[in-house]
């Protein structure tokens, strides 16, 4: 923890004198002092003009903080405005995100505040909301049945390594962030499920775990069909409409095939 509060305290003093910025975040892990040895940086750096999106000034202030290693832009994400950064002396992984005071409105997290001229993004926070986007039940149950047809013909046809990719896909978009949702939690997918979840829960996540074989695949297959029945039973609402005859005839391949 010492490490990454010495590299905060120095990215504080470096920008306290810069006009430009207007105030630096921390989210993530220092929520709450979720920070331990293995915790990463999520900065937030809002400044007056817009510099997200251009690499050049982001990669400027990025290489005034420390000994840069490396660093990319999250378009992989979907989030052109993040720079991903390793440090070295002490090797750190941190990631900032540069935004606007008026784009600062627009968060997942009430990040904790570690500059803040003249208390503007205080003001922001006071006065606005922060949504974390939750998963549309309706977009899952649509797709849910097709994803455990494909992982069939990929098991079926001795694909295994896409087999267990689309079983890691569907642990990861599908079980962690219904999981959180039942557990009361900000749905973040597999984020710290061993932490925040019950132990007989992470139990039967493990056992969507299977090795390059394909009876573990069709077993660890049916712990994930088993986990989301029971979690779209708890979480979903009536709204949602259940996709029963796709479920009826996939349920029945799988029977075939297995």
């Amino acid at each position: 923890m010492e490490k990454l509060t010495t590299f905060a305290n120095r990215v504080v003093a470096l920008l306290s004198t810069d006009d430009l910025v207007v105030g630096l975040a921390a989210g993530g892990s220092w929520i709450g002092g979720q920070l331990d040895e293995y915790s990463d940086i999520d900065f937030v750096l809002v400044t007056r003009e817009v510099i997200g999106g251009n690499k050049e000034r982001m990669m400027g202030y990025a290489q005034r903080f420390g000994h840069l290693l490396n660093a990319f832009t999250g378009e992989h994400v979907g989030e052109p405005r993040l720079l991903i950064c390793l440090y070295d002396e002490p090797l750190l992984h941190v990631d900032i995100k540069f935004v606007t005071l008026e784009e600062f409105e627009h968060r997942v997290e009430n990040p904790v505040l570690l500059l803040d001229k003249g208390r503007q993004l205080q003001g922001v926070l006071d006065k606005t909301t922060a949504h974390f986007p939750h998963p549309e039940y309706q977009w899952i149950e649509d797709r849910f049945w097709v994803w455990v047809h494909y992982t069939l013909l990929k098991t079926g046809r001795g694909e295994y390594f896409e087999a267990l990719e689309s079983l890691g896909y569907m642990r990861n978009v599908v079980l962690g962030p219904l999981l959180h949702i039942r557990n009361g939690n900000e749905p973040r997918r597999l984020r710290r499920v061993e932490m925040w979840c019950r132990a007989e829960e992470v139990a039967g996540l493990k056992a969507t775990l299977a090795g390059y074989d394909r009876e573990g695949i069709f077993a660890a297959l049916r712990q994930v069909v088993s986990l989301y029945r029971q979690l779209r039973e708890e979480v979903y609402s009536g709204e949602v409409e259940l996709r029963r005859e796709s479920e009826e005839r996939v349920m029945a391949y799988f029977d075939a095939v297995s």
